[in-house]
Formats: structure tokens, C-alpha cells, sequence
């Protein structure tokens, strides 16, 4: 799965948790750092790249607007803030989104996937196709357009192919890492499911080759967020 990097810049402890909070929600969000005045942030900025940044405005020193103002940001900027009237503001800054606090996970969420999106689209096109599994003793090559789904089993993460199946120590999170999610999605701490693969959704299950594999709470609103992106009208 790619990572996008992320910082926040937020000088409300209650408001930085929770936008904390929401970021550890997101499997493919890495959170660099966190700061409580825009100085801080903005130095960090110009030493490190960072892909998304969630910015407060009302801020001592330094508000976010005078920062966004006085300095080149490569980022993409979402605005957490309890002050609507700067919205226009913000959008003359070519801001990606920006949220009113108190802001919902699913606000949020559709904010870091414009992000995401936008990312991309400054990004070489992604040819992966493939992934090699550690198994046994060798590395195995598998094409993720074969990829079912992947179930864990105690120590080891079975991998269910449109052919085989594959047996590993590799855990869920080292396969976040090397799987784009939007081909295979994790949906369940057991089982991550091939998105083109599934073949019905009903009452929070999914089938895929005629097995049946629930949805958690935990991974339900990126799953279906994943899901209403390929729907069309």
C-alpha cells in the first residue's frame, strides 16, 4: 500500500486528538509529527517532504492563512478550523479541502482521499501488477489481478489465488505495505479481499469465490469509501 506522509499543525490539544485520532484510523495516512504553532510547522516543512498537511488558522504568532500567505507549500492543505468565514479565502489559496469543526471521521476521510487523488495525479503512473511472497524457504511471485482475498490463520496469512494457495509468515501489516489498497483492501483484522474479486456485499459481508467474509467496524468506512469510488450512476 503507498503511504502518504502527513503532519498537523494545531495548537487546540482536544482538536489535535482527535484529528490524531482520526489519522491512525486511516491504514495508508503516516503521521510524521505534530506541532502547536505554525513556526514550528512551517520549519519543519521547508526540511521535510510531506504530502498532506492538516492546518489550523487561528493560531498566535502565525496563523494558518499567513502561513499558506507567506510561504510556498508543496502540500496538499486541509484546513481544520472552527471559522467558516475563511473558506473563500482558503480556496484562493488552492487549499484541498477544508473542514468545520467539529468535523465527522466520514468528512474527514472524503478530505484525505481528494487528497490522495490529487497526490496521484503529480505521481508517475503505478505499473505494479505483481508482489513476491515469502513462503518456505523461497520468494514467490504472485499477480495481484489473481488475489481472492488473503485470510489469517494463527501465525500465518493464507493467500487464496484465482489457482493456488499460499501459505506465509508475512503479517497483515507488512502486506499493507507492499499491496496497493485500492486492489486489495483490508476488510476485517482477518482478511484483506481482491476488490474486483468480490462478487456480492450484504449486510456488512462480503462474498468472494463462494466465501463468505465479514466486515469489521473498524475497516468499514475506507472499505465502502473504496467501494462507492467504482460505483457509477
Amino acid at each position: 500500500m503507498d503511504k502518504y506522509s502527513c503532519i498537523i499543525i494545531e495548537d487546540e490539544p482536544l482538536a489535535l486528538e482527535r484529528t490524531k485520532s482520526f489519522v491512525n484510523k486511516i491504514p495508508f495516512l503516516n503521521l510524521l509529527g505534530t506541532f502547536d504553532n505554525a513556526l514550528n510547522g512551517l520549519s519543519y516543512l521547508k526540511a521535510n517532504k510531506v504530502d498532506i498537511l492538516f492546518l489550523d488558522i487561528n493560531m498566535d504568532e502565525l496563523s494558518g492563512i499567513e502561513l499558506l500567505e507567506s510561504s510556498k507549500i508543496e502540500s496538499q492543505v486541509i484546513i481544520t478550523t472552527a471559522y467558516q468565514e475563511y473558506a473563500i479565502k482558503g480556496y484562493e489559496l488552492n487549499v484541498t479541502d477544508y473542514l468545520l469543526k467539529p468535523f465527522t471521521f466520514d468528512r474527514f476521510l472524503k478530505a484525505v482521499n481528494k487528497a490522495q487523488e490529487n497526490s496521484n495525479q503529480l505521481l508517475p503512473t503505478n505499473t505494479q501488477d505483481y508482489i513476491f511472497i515469502k513462503t518456505e524457504n523461497r520468494l514467490e511471485k504472485v499477480n495481484l489481478s489473481d488475489i481472492l482475498f488473503i485470510e489469517g490463520m494463527r501465525d500465518y496469512r493464507r493467500i487464496h489465488t484465482t489457482h493456488k494457495r499460499i501459505m506465509t509468515l508475512q503479517n497483515f501489516s507488512e502486506l499493507e505495505q507492499i499491496i496497493p489498497s485500492h486492489l486489495i483492501c483490508r476488510v476485517h483484522k482477518s482478511y484483506m479481499v481482491g476488490i474486483t474479486k468480490i462478487e456480492s456485499i450484504e449486510r456488512m459481508r462480503i462474498k468472494v469465490a463462494n466465501q463468505i467474509i465479514p466486515i469489521s467496524e473498524t475497516y468499514r468506512e475506507l472499505f465502502f469509501q473504496l467501494i462507492n469510488n467504482r460505483i457509477n450512476f
